[in-house]
């Protein structure tokens, strides 16, 4: 997926993490005061900084400035393990109990598997989410958003294409970032 993008109408005026983004907002407005801008996040939604301030003033806002390391304790570390009850049937919790390691690793070993064969319909799934929103935001009253957005979700790679070309670069630039694994295959 693409990082934060700030737009001024249909220019884009940055790219990058939400500091850079940030920070970039502020200083065309610092320049432009009655610029309109919206700033999308990496799934295609609108968001809203806290501008006021210096850049420090914000990478602090945006939890971006770094903390001083406290120093590591004595034990074992903390791995963000958390304790939650499952309910499951009697054969379930007994075939749980007869695999190695015992039902806790059988259960961590059966989600990451369930993680892994998901993960490219649920990239592709987000990206076309991701491009969808943005789109609709941006360019939603343009010629071609309707067309766009069928091949979008068809997974229309051409069509799609086709529809935006006569978008703005900037918009039809990030529209195709956020889209690009919308695409992909396998």
């Amino acid at each position: 997926m693409s990082g934060y993008a700030v737009f001024e109408g249909e220019r884009r005026i940055a790219l990058g993490g939400r500091l850079e983004a940030a920070v970039a907002a502020q200083a065309r407005l610092a320049e432009a005061p009655d610029a309109i801008l919206l700033i999308f996040d990496p799934e295609g939604r609108q968001v809203d900084f806290d501008l006021r301030g210096g850049p420090w003033d914000i990478a602090r806002r945006l939890g971006e400035v770094p903390e001083q390391a406290a120093p590591r304790g004595r034990g074992r570390p903390k791995l963000g393990v958390t304790a939650r009850e499952v309910t499951l049937l009697p054969r379930h919790w007994e075939w749980l109990a007869a695999q190695p390691g015992g039902a806790s690793v059988a259960l961590r070993k059966l989600v990451e598997a369930a993680r892994r064969q998901a993960e490219g319909p649920d990239r592709r799934r987000a990206a076309r989410e991701a491009a969808y929103r943005f789109a609709h935001a941006l360019a939603g009253d343009r010629p071609g958003f309707e067309a766009a957005s069928r091949a979008l979700f068809a997974g229309n790679a051409e069509g799609f294409a086709a529809a935006i070309a006569e978008w703005p670069a900037d918009i039809a630039d990030h529209l195709r970032r956020l889209a690009a694994e919308a695409f992909e295959t396998g």
